[in-house]
């Protein structure tokens, strides 16, 4: 499966914090580019910004056209059948990148994974799949399949955020997700917006504060 290159925004000088952040199904690595300054991050704070791009390949609830996604969707209904091999296999991608910022000096438990949609689900599988001391994860609109097995113990702080009024992930698969997550011991802070299957303002005030307290 060849993934290309990931979108990269670098701090002047070493970078000392990475955030690596997954987009959702038909995007790429771009689609989160404008939310950097809205964030207002401290201009003092050596972080690395790592935007990856999924993989092309036929997506069966659209007819099997070929688009960017980090794993099949074979209907609607997003739990009913899940490609469990194809989120593991982009779950693993996204250990490899966050190996590859410890090897360029960024301590492991300064680096943030963050995920919308589809890519929420790559960023929270990952998280669970390693024993790696992450500063934790931004879940943005999405959920966590049963059919995938997680089984790793250490404890995560976990950002999980949804609109009320989405139409694409139901915000009660959301909700179910966090339930899963506090009962298996993570520490989640769960917020709703009124907003559809995107972000918003409120939402992106939170997210900052949030980054803040993690990359302190």
């Amino acid at each position: 499966m060849h993934y290309p290159p990931s979108v990269e925004i670098d701090p002047p000088g070493q970078a000392e914090y990475s955030v690596i952040w997954l987009h959702g199904l038909g995007a790429d690595g771009n689609d989160f580019l404008p939310i950097i300054p809205e964030l207002r991050l401290p201009e003092d704070k050596p972080l690395r910004f790592v935007f990856p791009n999924a993989p092309s390949i036929p997506v069966s609830v659209n007819n099997g056209y070929v688009m960017p996604a980090w794993y099949d969707i074979y209907g609607m209904d997003l739990l009913a059948r899940i490609d469990v091999q194809g989120i593991e296999r982009s779950a693993d991608y996204l250990l490899t990148l966050v190996e590859a910022e410890i090897n360029k000096g960024v301590r492991a438990e300064n680096i943030l994974l963050a995920g919308f949609s589809q890519g929420g689900v790559i960023a929270l599988s990952a998280a669970l799949r390693t024993d790696l001391p992450l500063a934790g994860v931004m879940a943005l609109s999405t959920y966590l399949p049963r059919a995938l097995v997680l089984e790793n113990p250490t404890p995560r702080s976990i950002f999980q955020a949804h609109g009320r009024m989405d139409n694409v992930v139901p915000p009660q698969a959301a909700r179910d997700a966090c339930q899963r997550l506090k009962e298996m011991g993570h520490e989640v802070e769960w917020h709703e917006y009124e907003m559809a299957h995107s972000l918003c303002a409120a939402e992106v005030r939170d997210m900052r504060e949030w980054m803040l307290r993690q990359l302190d």
